[in-house]
């Protein structure tokens, strides 16, 4: 899932370094000395897979959880529902479909829809990935031309289920829904239940790191191993490519690394919540950002970062074209740039095979959180998620996990 990119200006580079600052907006970043990071960047060798630092390296907003819990011990423990974006429009040349599906990936449903109506793969939209080990609804999307609701029976059994259909006048496109809801049952939970809800207090309060979850990456960080590969292989002519699907995850994998990466610098450094100057911010529940020089950054917008109103954000790299508007730059920038500049190699893929710079909040707040103990030792959470942030991020500030 790629997130789209937004608005207003942040240029303003030194004559003096035009090329090699052409070279680095290629990559989505401004070349400016790093900002007080020194020896205790992060290399990308410490702790890791495959050359990658592995997730739990992340630095915590609230430091580490002592409480702990099992996750996931049966499917029912983790439900999803999906909240579309918009209203269906009652007509158009698309069947919408609101599956519910238990144990079974996004992707194949996906597949089985495709397989049903006769067409691509790519010819099935929908919102985003959805949780395999847990029971979820979501919307999926297929041509009206092919669509045959009679046919569509054939995708139940035990595990899917067609829980109602609606036309609507366009394809389903990644991103297109509003929120998540989510209702997650912790079992075995160790440690007293005032840890919980202490914790619980941190998160309405201050937020979450808008960490992508590890589901993005593959099992033992495997999509990022694999986009290297495609990135050197591309070099060689004659060199087998994977299909399109495959590429945007892995492309999507190298992106939510990098940002994790970065998030978790201004973490380290206490700045995740905090203004620097440079900073591009995000308007809270939109695709819409805007540069803040030092001197713009006053009393009011301090207060709307503090109602989370607004949210300050960080880049997902990619080319950068003379139209983008939202390029950080002083203090942000330097600290964008200590942390990117040791990952050249994917900087330089992600611009190859042509992905746009973009950026994405360091932050979200979930909506509605509540905890309840079922009992003693059992947990129920309820929450809702603005599209793009994971519950296991949520979960990973909260307690360890089993």
């Amino acid at each position: 899932m790629l997130e789209p990119g937004s608005t207003q200006d942040a240029e303003g580079l030194s004559q003096t370094n035009r090329a090699k600052d052409s070279r680095l907006k290629r990559r989505g970043v401004d070349e400016q000395p790093a900002a007080g990071l020194g020896d205790e960047a992060k290399s990308p060798q410490d702790i890791h897979q495959g050359g990658f630092a592995q997730l739990d390296t992340l630095h915590y907003a609230n430091q580490r959880p002592e409480p702990s819990a099992a996750l996931r011990q049966h499917c029912a423990d983790f439900r999803v529902d999906e909240e579309l974006g918009f209203a269906p429009s009652g007509s158009g040349e698309h069947l919408l479909v609101r599956i519910g599906k238990t144990d079974v990936s996004t992707t194949e449903v996906a597949r089985r829809l495709a397989a049903i109506a006769g067409t691509r793969l790519a010819g099935i939209g929908y919102c985003g990935m959805k949780d395999k080990r847990a029971v979820c609804s979501q919307w999926f999307s297929i041509p009206l031309a092919i669509a045959d609701e009679k046919l569509l029976s054939k995708l139940e059994d035990s595990a899917v289920e067609i829980l109602e259909t609606q036309r609507n006048n366009r394809k389903l496109k990644i991103g297109s829904h509003k929120a998540n809801h989510f209702e997650i049952l912790l079992r075995d939970c160790r440690g007293s239940q005032s840890l919980f809800d202490d914790r619980l207090d941190l998160l309405r309060a201050g937020g979450v790191p808008n960490y992508f979850g590890p589901q993005r990456f593959g099992r033992d960080l495997s999509n990022l191993s694999q986009a290297r590969q495609l990135f050197e292989s591309s070099r060689r002519s004659g060199t087998k490519s994977p299909g399109r699907h495959r590429r945007g995850m892995l492309f999507s994998a190298v992106r939510a690394y990098l940002f994790n990466q970065l998030l978790s610098q201004r973490l380290e450094q206490g700045n995740w919540n905090h203004y620097v100057d440079g900073d591009v911010v995000n308007l809270d529940g939109t695709n819409r950002h805007f540069l803040v020089d030092a001197g713009s950054w006053d009393e009011s917008l301090q207060q709307r970062l503090m109602d989370f109103d607004i949210h300050l954000s960080g880049p997902l790299p990619g080319a950068m074209v003379a139209k983008d508007k939202y390029q950080s730059v002083g203090k942000t920038a330097d600290i964008e740039e200590a942390v990117l500049s040791q990952y050249p190699e994917l900087l330089d893929g992600l611009v190859r095979f042509g992905l746009k710079a973009a950026r994405r909040p360091l932050r979200f707040r979930p909506g509605d959180l509540r905890g309840s103990w079922l009992e003693p030792a059992s947990l129920q959470l309820q929450f809702t998620l603005p599209r793009g942030a994971y519950a296991t991020s949520l979960l990973r500030e909260l307690c360890t996990t089993d």
